[in-house]
């Protein structure tokens, strides 16, 4: 794979300091960054801070200091944080930097020449902590939903830009473009936006009441909106419009977010990159949100918690690890310490950890310190080999589909399924007879060589650890390149150190394993519970489970909401099953996946099609999000 690939996290608003919702998409944009280059793409990675408007005013009155110098502070604090969490980007750009100032105003004055830019007297209610007007539809209870403030009242004039001209042409684009925004849903979500007619957007702020931005070109009296100034980022920072790097990577970028900014990019963005005539980005990729207690990770609402400190604890690449392994692409995930040493002893400590230090062991102690010999391969060794094979091929296009949580997943179970086969041949007993040393030979062979596939597919996501896991495997400390990671390749007779625990196994505060123990025990009352329905458990079992593979997937012509899809039952046909998941998934983005079916249903037609089954989804507040099988269950497995 030689492509380009250029792929920016959003630039960080400055006002407070960074924590792990600003991590994650760091090292999930790192992760995948790495990955490409591994894959053998040219890559650039941008990432930065976002230093202009009220908020950033307001936070440096507050620290009895000029806004200049408290976002130098700040930034310098998201840029010193990067290297700890072993991130490695291209660029890092600030809003404050002349050149990206001297790029706004010339977009803006082209613009403004073009007439898509005009003067209007506006009265609205104006949140300061979403730095923009909100319309009174947007309200619950009379405060801003994100910030649970009342917005403020104000009656001004502004320059407004023609961003309601664009939305017939928008529109096409998402619908055509079915891969533009992923997940699907959040396409879905930018179409139902746009069945309201667009406003125009108010780009600027007058300096009585905010001075501290970048001027407009064509009146001295007005600073820029601080989204117009900060989504031009993405193209300033490779030098547009003449830059050498803005011709090679901009038709090739790939914007990662979070979903709360899900509209500044999906609809205020494309539309200005269409008024300025530049190129609209190749996919824009969005992340759900970190939660604590139920509500999102925020600054605003106190609830943050330190990379660092979690850093500290767990180390960095199992951080790294766990953000990405933890997290559904596109799903919110539930951030504790708990999950996080959970995740930390299971898949890495009892199962990679674990496999990596028996191989080795149990090498150097019966084949003086080296990588034994291959001796013959049975049909044990062909299968393992060959689930290596297609499992590294299926990591890719999980990793290419911009689905980490499912390559890790992956890499778990490729793991375990190693740990299995020592567990089946049993070295240890081949050990004791001589006549089986040829056979011993193989089986650790076998562990080791898949052992390093693993650490090439790992390196990515835990650099520091998996150069330290290839040093053991006396490998050196250089990359092993993608197209080494297959079978067969480890040479025998290598020099292998004695091994030191990769991830030593790590114990709960006291305060979790209490909580653990006493939820385990069942002594927490759920007092919601009390009054609930409940049924018998041979109730449930008349139920029917199945784990199936959708093999193919396509839209109901006549309805909005609903797909159907051929599923794989494992019953020598496939089963065609209504779902209304249309407005949350596209047809490509569920096809191949492995789903729980609910198989014993009475089939039923459904515009004018058979169902015969239920897919399981769960609803998240009213959107649907697929329960996935993992990849290596077999279609018509039963769930119990």
């Amino acid at each position: 794979m030689n492509d380009i690939f250029y792929i920016s996290t959003p630039i960080y608003y400055v006002n407070s300091h960074p924590h792990i919702g600003h991590a994650y998409t760091t090292v999930a944009t790192d992760v995948l960054n790495r990955f490409r280059k591994l894959f053998g793409s040219d890559t650039y990675f941008l990432t930065g801070t976002d230093e202009h408007g009220q908020k950033i005013v307001e936070s440096a009155l507050k620290s009895g200091i000029d806004p200049q110098e408290f976002v130098d502070k700040i930034s310098q604090e998201f840029q010193d944080m990067w290297p700890h969490l072993h991130i490695e980007n291209d660029q890092f750009i600030r809003t404050t930097d002349p050149l990206h100032k001297a790029c706004v105003q010339q977009i803006l004055q082209n613009i403004y020449d073009q007439g898509e830019i005009y003067l209007k007297e506006y009265e609205g209610l104006y949140c300061v902590g979403c730095e923009r007007f909100l319309d009174e539809s947007e309200l619950v209870e009379g405060n801003c939903p994100d910030h649970q403030n009342p917005p403020q009242l104000y009656k001004e004039q502004n320059y407004f830009f023609r961003m309601s001209a664009y939305q017939g042409w928008l529109e096409k684009e998402l619908v055509q473009n079915e891969n533009w925004v992923y997940p699907g849903r959040y396409r879905n979500e930018l179409i139902q936006f746009l069945k309201a007619p667009l406003q125009d957007l108010c780009i600027s702020r007058p300096k009585s009441r905010l001075k501290w931005g970048i001027e407009l070109p064509f009146d001295k009296n007005y600073v820029t909106y601080v989204w117009f100034d900060a989504l031009l980022n993405y193209a300033s920072a490779l030098g547009w419009p003449d830059g050498e790097k803005y011709k090679k990577y901009w038709p090739h970028v790939h914007h990662m977010i979070g979903k709360d900014i899900l509209k500044t990019h999906g609809i205020y963005w494309p539309c200005m990159l269409k008024a300025a005539g530049l190129p609209v980005f190749k996919k824009l990729v969005v992340h759900g949100h970190w939660v604590i207690g139920g509500s999102k990770m925020s600054k605003s609402l106190g609830n943050v918690v330190d990379p660092l400190a979690m850093k500290d604890q767990l180390g960095v690449d199992s951080l790294r690890y766990f953000l990405l392994r933890d997290m559904s692409f596109g799903e919110d995930a539930n951030f504790t310490e708990e999950l996080a040493v959970k995740r930390y002893n299971g898949d890495l400590a009892n199962n990679f950890g674990n496999l990596l230090n028996r191989s080795i062991s149990m090498s150097r102690n019966n084949f003086e310190g080296c990588v034994p010999p291959l001796g013959e391969a049975g049909e044990v060794e062909e299968n393992l080999r060959n689930s290596f094979i297609e499992g590294v091929k299926k990591f890719q296009e999980h990793i290419l589909a911009f689905q980490p949580h499912r390559a890790l997943e992956h890499v778990a179970w490729l793991s375990s399924q190693v740990n299995k086969y020592i567990d089946i041949c049993k070295p240890w007993t081949l050990a004791k007879q001589l006549e089986d040393r040829e056979r011993l030979g193989t089986v650790l062979y076998t562990a080791l060589d898949m052992t390093r596939i693993l650490v090439g597919l790992l390196d990515p996501v835990m650099p520091e650890k998996m150069s330290e896991a290839r040093k053991s495997l006396g490998l050196g400390t250089g990359k092993i390149a993608f197209e080494k990671l297959t079978p067969g390749l480890l040479e025998a007779g290598t020099k292998m150190p004695e091994p030191k625990p990769l991830f030593p196994k790590m114990k709960l505060s006291a305060e979790e394993i209490i909580s653990s123990e006493v939820t385990q025990n069942g002594k927490k009352l759920n007092t919601a519970d009390e009054n609930k329905e409940w049924f018998a458990f041979d109730d449930f079992q008349k139920m029917e489970l199945k784990v199936g593979q959708i093999k193919t997937c396509r839209k109901l012509e006549k309805s909005a909401k609903l797909l159907c899809s051929e599923v794989d039952l494992g019953e020598g046909r496939l089963r065609s099953i209504v779902s209304g998941a249309a407005e949350f998934y596209t047809p490509e983005e569920l096809t191949n996946r492995r789903v729980l079916v609910v198989a014993n249903l009475k089939p039923v037609k459904l515009m004018g099609e058979i169902s015969e089954g239920m897919i399981l989804f769960s609803d998240d507040k009213g959107k649907l999000v697929l329960i996935e099988a993992p990849d290596h269950v077999n279609p018509g497995v039963t769930v119990r």
